[in-house]
């Protein structure tokens, strides 16, 4: 359980204390705050007068001790006892008839006596607190008081002011104070408290402990309110005045404050809740404060605030925050009333200029902040001092930017109204834009926008006044007046080409462009200064737009309908525009080509090869009938003008006697007769050839030349097909197809090659089905060749290409199987075999691996390194420094299972083998030279010296072999006298025992 003061809480309401110890004190504290109010006014009352203080009277002994001086009532009290003994003694005389009884007497009266004096002074300081009370209520305004009234008061009765009664009653007086100088929780500081209080405190002469003591009181009262309000509202206004409590108790007292106001010990507050009551209350005090700051702000106080947020315990950044927010207030009035004015619907004509002069304060009030920033002295300025912005107000989001889009284009027009943009608007521009914050690209917009509508303005009146056409230097004139307003001299040349264009589309308006209108077109592009490329693209995009919709109504006409208007139209816009040919002819391709794309897609989306070949030959009618001659009267040549074949263009000598020799191809050159039986051949200038992939033009190539080579297959009823054969005039559409689909003439011959080669090596492969050359095959391929008429040169790569892989087929089989060796191989390199193409690396390699086994499982001893490493590695073309490490692996394993089988033959008595064995370690020891090998019986060691000894070797090969087996000289020699005497001995038993 934690409950707080300081942060609403509705869930819990704790009682700290019990409420039976405070009750005569409560009714003395308590009084009437007033509640928060949502219909207050918007100036807060000022803070109510200290509650009025009635006098107390004085009662019995009290009337008496106020009337008697101190020393007076010493006196009275030293009479009042001697006369209790005088009396006490004579009455005791006088009855009791003895000295006893008038001693006792004196002493009971004497005692009467005493606590009648003792009575008389311990009355004093109540009748101080009462003439204290009595002496405060007649002040209209307490803090009047002075210290040394209150130490008059205690000196006149005689008592200290530490004396309980006395105590008591300037501790009420303290609490009262400060009840009421602390304002309602409705009701915020005013920033005089603490200093009332303080000299309050001062005059009242109250201890720091005993004055903390009551501001935890007042503490508890206000946790006691809280806990007795029965609404949200009430709630919260005492949690305010408990804040406001602990944040000018905290000021009261200093640094002391820590030790002498318990908050969190009492109240079971936290630290980060006093922090929040502190930091609150100072922020809204500075708040308070900044309100008396205008747009007018001078030095002194910005001094002033400084001091204020010192003496208000506030941090430099939230002070900073709340200046900056204060600014931006007093700045959002400005624009607030400027937008009212630009949107005012009682207004005629929007009152701009009032709207800038709001601007202006709101400028000229940012460059005095800008100035105090720059400032000698700006460390003892108020912290946030700078440049204003708008971010996080009411103009900081996306809702409000086009109201201050709309405020930035009325300062701009503003700025612009002379004319003439100065240096101060623009730099004035610069710090609006960093205000609004504005992006550089939308208020470079807005500024293009209005600077564009004025510069053709003054351009307008420079053309009609004729400044301008009399200017020596039109570009110098133009730079001029881009300075003048800080126009983008390249902005200024996209408005003269939006100048040249809208006149240049009201000269077309006609259809067509005479002298005059390419006159004034010259005029005014000389005046603006536009480049000829600029030119040049108007006409095409605007003049070409018009001779596109020509062109499309020639196009969509159809084969039928191009008749002579159409040509004229068509002449007529080619010329009338004033287009290039270059444009005119592009414009044209552009649509033509896309009605080709339509024929291409119906093609290929027909079922069958016929069907495509009819979409084909419509696609070669449209070119033939229409866009010849669409191209014909655009360049306005005569319709006897012939085209030259595509087929012509880019032939080599070498391709040209391809032209020949195959029979396709010869067909598709056409004769006299058949020219003029034809006709005229098609264009051949627009083509699909940046349009279409040169895999997809040669396909459809190909397609009509298989029509052409099948002819049409017709179906018929019960399933048959009759195939109708075509003449060669089939073949010169294919010429014109070939122009269409922009084909090279090498392209062509790759197409008629590419079919020839196919029907040659499906023929071949038939023939060669073994891979077997024979003269009878030769005789019978080269009847094919001419048949086809397929190039020698390509029919004897095919050939080739079917027997390398027949016989590549076979050396890998081989290879896999074991059954070639490197005499082969070289034997196969020698006859131009290309045994890198047959055979895998892999498998080169697997061959390389089982060769150098065989060297060390010969049983010779002998290794030639460039035989190994060099040889056998070129040959079969593999890398040899990978070649060396696989005969560095095999020999290291071989050496140690040469000398196992030869142990092993050694007792199978095979002295053969053994010798055979004992070189294949020689020869595993000439490839990775070895250390002395190691046996478990060093007998049969020497038994295998013997025996090689007696095969009769080199003396390399004995002496390489003595170190190989760890055999000493002396040991060696002893084994040559001895020989084979240890065989021999194991023979003659074998045969004794059979």
């Amino acid at each position: 359980m934690n409950p707080s003061t300081l942060t609403p809480s509705h869930t819990q309401r704790p009682l700290l204390l019990p409420s039976s110890p405070f009750h005569s004190r409560r009714r003395r504290f308590r009084v009437s705050l007033p509640r928060c109010s949502s219909d207050a006014a918007s100036v807060p009352p000022p803070p109510p007068p200290p509650p009025h203080r009635a006098p107390k009277d004085l009662q019995g002994i009290q009337v008496l001790v106020d009337k008697l001086s101190p020393p007076a009532r010493l006196a009275t009290s030293a009479v009042l006892v001697a006369g209790a003994v005088a009396a006490g003694y004579g009455l005791g005389s006088r009855f009791g008839a003895s000295r006893y009884a008038a001693i006792g007497g004196a002493v009971a009266l004497g005692a009467a006596g005493g606590a009648a004096a003792f009575a008389l002074n311990a009355a004093a300081p109540q009748v101080a607190a009462v003439n204290l009370h009595n002496y405060v209520a007649a002040f209209d305004d307490p803090a009047k008081l002075k210290k040394e009234e209150i130490e008059a008061i205690a000196t006149k009765y005689g008592v200290n002011k530490q004396d309980e009664a006395f105590k008591a009653e300037i501790c009420d007086i303290y609490s009262e104070f400060v009840t009421s100088v602390l304002p309602p929780g409705g009701e915020e500081l005013k920033g005089d408290e603490v200093d009332r209080i303080v000299s309050f405190k001062n005059s009242l002469g109250i201890d720091d402990p005993d004055a903390a003591a009551m501001h935890m009181e007042i503490g508890r009262k206000f946790f006691r309110q809280r806990l007795e309000v029965g609404d949200r509202d009430a709630d919260v206004e005492q949690r305010r005045a408990f804040q406001k409590l602990i944040y000018v108790s905290n000021l009261v007292f200093g640094d002391a404050s820590s030790f002498l106001l318990p908050w969190k010990r009492v109240f079971k507050v936290t630290d980060s809740q006093i922090e929040v009551a502190v930091r609150d209350n100072a922020q809204r005090l500075y708040a308070s404060k900044l309100k008396s700051v205008g747009r007018d702000i001078n030095a002194e106080q910005l001094v002033a605030l400084r001091e204020t947020q010192r003496l208000c315990h506030l941090s430099d950044e939230l002070a900073e925050n709340l200046f900056r927010e204060h600014a931006r207030k007093l700045v959002e009035e400005n624009i607030s009333v400027a937008i009212g004015i630009l949107k005012s619907r009682g207004r005629a004509v929007p009152g701009v200029s009032e709207a800038v002069a709001e601007l202006d304060r709101v400028l000229a009030f940012n460059n005095l902040l800008i100035s105090f920033k720059n400032h000698p002295d700006v460390d003892r300025f108020a912290r946030g001092v700078g440049p204003v912005s708008l971010v996080g107000g009411e103009y900081g989001g996306d809702r409000k930017i086009e109201d201050l889009k709309l405020l930035y284009r009325a300062y701009v027009t503003d700025s612009l109204s002379g004319g003439r943009m100065e240096d101060n608007k623009l730099a004035a521009l610069n710090q609006l834009r960093n205000i609004f914050g504005l992006g550089k690209r939308e208020a470079e917009a807005i500024s293009l926008e209005v600077t564009s509508k004025v510069y053709r303005k003054r351009l307008a009146q420079a053309a009609s006044e004729g400044e301008l056409e009399m200017a020596d230097s039109k570009a110098a004139f133009l730079q001029n007046l881009c300075d003048e307003l800080h126009f983008d001299p390249q902005k200024a040349g996209e408005l003269h080409e939006e100048i040249y264009r809208q006149k240049l589309q009201k000269c077309v308006a006609a259809g067509e462009l005479n002298d005059e209108d390419v006159a004034a077109l010259l005029r005014l592009r000389v005046m603006l200064c536009i480049p000829q490329p600029i030119v040049e693209a108007a006409h095409s995009d605007i003049c070409g737009s018009l001779f596109e919709k020509i062109v499309k109504e020639a196009i969509a006409s159809g084969v039928d309908g191009y008749d002579a208007e159409i040509q004229k139209s068509v002449r007529k816009a080619a010329h009338g525009l004033r287009l290039t040919r270059e444009i005119a002819m592009s414009i044209a391709s552009k649509a033509v080509r896309k009605i080709f794309i339509n024929y291409i897609k119906r093609a290929r989306a027909a079922g069958n090869r016929t069907e495509s070949a009819k979409e084909l030959k419509k696609m070669i009618a449209f070119n033939t009938l229409v866009v010849t001659k669409l191209v014909e009267d655009i360049k306005g040549e005569s319709t006897d003008v012939s085209t030259e074949e595509p087929v012509k263009e880019d032939v080599t000598q070498s391709e040209d006697e391809e032209w020949d020799s195959i029979q396709t191809l010869k067909k598709i050159r056409p004769n006299k007769e058949l020219m003029e039986k034809l006709g005229k051949p098609g264009q051949t200038e627009i083509t699909l050839k940046d349009d279409l992939p040169e895999r997809d033009r040669t396909d459809l190539y190909k397609t009509y030349l298989l029509f052409c080579l099948t002819g049409e297959v017709t179906r018929v009823p019960f399933g048959a097909q009759i195939t109708t054969k075509k003449d060669d005039s089939e073949y010169l559409l294919l010429n014109q197809l070939g122009g269409i689909l922009g084909l090279s003439g090498k392209e062509i011959v790759e197409v008629h090659r590419g079919l020839a080669e196919q029907a040659f090596r499906q023929q071949a492969e038939v023939i060669l089905a073994d891979g077997q050359l024979t003269k009878a095959r030769v005789e019978q391929l080269g009847n094919l060749q001419k048949q086809v008429g397929l190039p020698q040169e390509y029919a004897q790569k095919i050939i080739k290409s079917i027997t390398t892989t027949k016989m590549a087929a076979a050396i890998e089989t081989a290879v896999t199987q074991g059954r070639l060796n490197m005499k082969q191989i070289r034997e196969l390199k020698e006859a131009d075999v290309d045994l890198d193409s047959m055979v895998s690396e892999n498998l080169r390699e697997t061959l390389f691996k089982k060769t150098v086994d065989d060297i060390f499982s010969s049983g010779t001893g002998e290794f030639d390194d460039e035989e190994v490493y060099e040889k056998i590695p070129s040959d079969l073309n593999i890398n040899k420094e990978k070649a060396r490490g696989v005969v560095h692996e095999l020999a290291k394993s071989r050496l140690s299972n040469s000398l196992v089988q030869a142990v092993s033959l050694l007792r199978q008595r095979n002295r053969q083998g053994v010798v055979s064995s004992l070189n294949d370690l020689l020869a595993c020891d000439k490839a990775v030279p070895s250390q002395t090998v190691s046996w478990e019986v060093p007998e049969e060691l020497a038994d295998l010296y013997s025996i090689y000894l007696k095969s009769d070797p080199t003396p390399e090969n004995l002496s390489r072999l003595q170190y190989l087996l760890g055999i000493n000289d002396s040991t060696a020699a002893a084994l040559r006298e001895r020989g084979d005497r240890l065989l021999d001995a194991t023979a003659e038993e074998e045969k004794f025992v059979f």
